[in-house]
């Protein structure tokens, strides 16, 4: 079975052709850096990172590009806070270390770029006077719009037809359109005093002085800023090429920004911009998106502290990206669960392949078969649109058929147990991005004597009735790191 996905720009699910057969043109819409990046914004990062190396896996050179929106009136919203910064650039610089920090938490792939739109100036200004020249665009007083009546197909990804189609933008900008779903190229100046208030944080410092009004730059029509949509045409093209094979964003993003996309660059190339189009569901929490501006959100930091990258991982993975997603204690417990599966399973995996027990005449039929069938359903799972819960499903299968191999026989079946790791290494761990950790040595032993000292203390909290405290003493070993588990026969822990 070949790799399918599912284009929004056709709403079919297309066998994948890239424009070279060896290489895939990969651009992902990232983050506008004025807020700490939040499980939504990780669910596209994780995705999109198992695509890299699932396009790996089959064989493609991925170069994969991914921007960094640090000019927007959102981020100049933030400028004077102490802890942010004094203007735009500071503030963006202060939320790009934390996004490439928490990237590296989860364990993503690098990208081949992180363009940045403040540094993308000189090509976005050729870009718009290539439009104008072509006929697409006009400017007013100082800003250039596209006209959307000029490009013929406008309106193609999201089904609109351009009549149906109100307005875009600001609405200070309507008397300079000719039409109302023109869009700002390049506007005029500065951010305006009453959109920086719009944004601002209801906990932000007073101001002091001047209201801040961002980074501004020379162009044929006078100083001002960059459109939204206008720069993430300019990175694409300028790192990877004029059509690109797989373009990825957020639900949200198709309308209007993956809209307005296609049409700049199209207009300005004579070319298709992107091949295929993949959107990412959001996610949701209490039957809302999970949104900086909404407030209900869990920072990357903070899941990452309290569950770890492989919790986090495998709850982002456990739904398909083309699927609704929900964030709730219920959907969290599960992912842990299904973690503790994983990683136990590996575990007894390499100890029984490693152990004195595992002999080369022993031959489990019913193991080898497993790895075979969980490899196959992996591998179809990916193919179809990467569908990730169907690849960790598999995987999770190939755990239970290495637990009845170890606890039904004596001696253990080597070849089988091999092939069960390198299939969780390679495919749980070089495709899904799960770091596997083997039983550890040295400290371990002391660290467990610990433990266990500090559940007699519990029990002896239990007993006395102080059950507060014994659930403060459980919760503060799991923050540590520790998983404990209340049975029959007494707490039973994990390091």
């Amino acid at each position: 079975m070949t790799l399918h996905v599912t284009n929004t720009l056709t709403g079919e699910k297309e066998p994948f052709e890239p424009t070279d057969p060896d290489d895939v043109l990969l651009y992902y819409c990232g983050l506008t850096v004025s807020d700490p990046a939040h499980l939504g914004h990780a669910r596209g990062w994780v995705h999109v990172d198992v695509m890299h190396r699932w396009l790996t896996h089959l064989g493609y050179d991925v170069r994969h590009v991914e921007n960094f929106t640090d000019v927007n009136e959102k981020i100049v919203a933030r400028a004077g806070d102490p802890e942010l910064g004094a203007d735009e650039a500071a503030v963006a610089e202060h939320y790009i270390a934390e996004v490439l920090r928490d990237m590296r938490g989860l364990n993503l792939k690098r990208a081949e770029v992180y363009p940045r739109v403040s540094e993308s100036i000189p090509k976005i200004v050729a870009l718009v006077e290539t439009l104008v020249e072509e006929g697409y665009a006009y400017e007013a007083n100082g800003s250039v719009y596209f006209d959307v009546t000029a490009f013929e197909e406008y309106g193609k990804l999201s089904n609109q037809r351009v009549e149906e189609i109100e307005e875009q933008g600001d609405p200070d900008e309507l008397g300079e359109k000719r039409h109302p779903a023109d869009f700002a190229l390049w506007k005029a100046d500065g951010v305006a005093p009453d959109a920086v208030h719009e944004h601002r944080k209801a906990d932000h410092p007073g101001d002091d002085g001047e209201t801040p009004t961002g980074q501004t730059w020379d162009s044929p029509w006078g100083e001002g800023r960059p459109g939204w949509h206008i720069e993430c045409s300019a990175m694409a093209m300028t790192h990877l090429d004029s059509t690109i094979d797989i373009h990825v964003g957020g639900q949200d993003l198709v309308f209007p920004h993956h809209e307005n996309e296609i049409a700049q660059s199209e207009a300005a190339t004579g070319k298709q911009f992107s091949k295929y189009w993949l959107h990412v569901r959001l996610l949701e929490t209490k039957a809302e998106k999970m949104s900086s501006s909404l407030g209900n959100f869990t920072t990357v930091g903070d899941a990452l502290e309290s569950e770890g990258a492989n919790v986090v991982r495998m709850f982002l993975l456990s739904t398909a990206y083309h699927n609704e997603a929900v964030y709730s204690d219920e959907t969290l417990a599960e992912a842990r669960e299904r973690w503790d599966r994983l990683e136990r399973g590996y575990r007894t995996a390499v100890g029984a392949c490693d152990s004195v027990d595992a002999r080369t005449t022993v031959d489990d039929r019913d193991l080898r078969n497993t790895v075979e069938r969980a490899r196959r359903e992996f591998t179809e799972g990916m193919n179809d649109d990467f569908n990730t819960r169907e690849a960790t499903t598999a995987l999770l299968e190939l755990v239970g058929a290495v637990n009845r191999h170890v606890d039904d026989r004596e001696t253990y079946d080597y070849r089988g147990l091999r092939m069960a790791v390198e299939t969780f290494e390679e495919l749980g761990g070089d495709v899904l991005g799960f770091q596997f950790r083997e039983e550890t040595d040295g400290s371990a032993e002391v660290a467990g004597e610990l433990v266990e000292l500090v559940l007699s203390v519990r029990e002896a909290e239990r007993e006395a009735g102080n059950y507060e405290r014994a659930d403060e003493l459980r919760d503060e070993l799991e923050a540590l790191g520790v998983t404990v588990e209340d049975t029959d026969d007494g707490a039973t822990f994990r390091l």
